[in-house]
């Protein structure tokens, strides 16, 4: 890869506004951690808002690039992820899903533009959407509005227990749709399956981000037992 290439892929990863740890951009990168360190220090050292140290993490703050020209696999990327989201949503993902790609082929060259049609990538459907028996719609709007959830959960089991959940995040595990929350019973975070919950609601109750309760901080979580795992 070109250091061009490489440093544009660096500020496309640090733009998403989390704080992200050498290793992980490592990772993604194919590099080594050493040269993340010189291309994050070139970066700031020309200009670029880059917070943070080594051994902590970095975020890109105020910050914006230039308008984007996509190539045909990154066209093909986003056609199947919007596939994927049409298939496995509900119907206002679906919908949604829908509507970007037709942004995106508006503000594609015209000589791109046929990609989107033409991308061999499919994601099959049978009948109903199963999302649609799934209360998707409803975690979506706890998780943004930051509402408390009490939920009767039935565990792969058989056993039915009540929680009260801080919900942070809906993950896609095929055919699975899972919701990641802070569980105040467990004192931990914990993933639950929306097709085994027996009842929920979603309460006028408001939580607020508390240090070791956050989507970051399982984040972090996770990576510090991927490097524990890997070492």
């Amino acid at each position: 890869m070109r250091r061009a290439d490489r440093l544009f892929r660096l500020l496309l990863q640090l733009r998403r506004g989390r704080v992200v740890t050498a290793r992980s951009l490592a990772e993604r990168l194919e590099v080594s951690e050493r040269t993340v360190y010189r291309d994050i220090a070139d970066l700031a050292s020309s200009g670029v808002p880059i917070t943070g140290e080594a051994g902590v993490g970095y975020q890109l703050r105020g910050f914006d690039l230039p308008p984007l020209m996509f190539d045909r696999e990154e066209v093909e990327a986003m056609v199947l992820g919007a596939r994927v989201v049409e298939a496995w949503g509900d119907q206002r993902l679906a919908r949604s899903a829908a509507e970007a790609l037709a942004k995106i082929e508006a503000a594609l060259p015209r000589s791109l533009s046929p990609m989107i049609e033409e991308t061999p990538l499919y994601v099959p459907t049978w009948g109903e959407r199963l999302a649609e028996r799934l209360p998707l719609s409803a975690m979506r709007q706890a998780i943004h509005q930051h509402r408390v959830i009490e939920l009767s959960y039935r565990d792969e089991h058989g056993r039915e227990t009540e929680r009260r959940l801080r919900p942070l995040a809906l993950a896609f595990h095929p055919p699975a749709w899972l919701l990641l929350a802070w569980c105040e019973l467990r004192g931990d975070f914990r993933a639950f399956r929306l097709d085994r919950f027996q009842s929920f609601e979603v309460l006028p109750e408001l939580f607020k981000p508390e240090p070791g309760k956050t989507l970051e901080d399982f984040h972090s979580r996770m990576e510090r037992e991927r490097a524990q795992s890997s070492a």
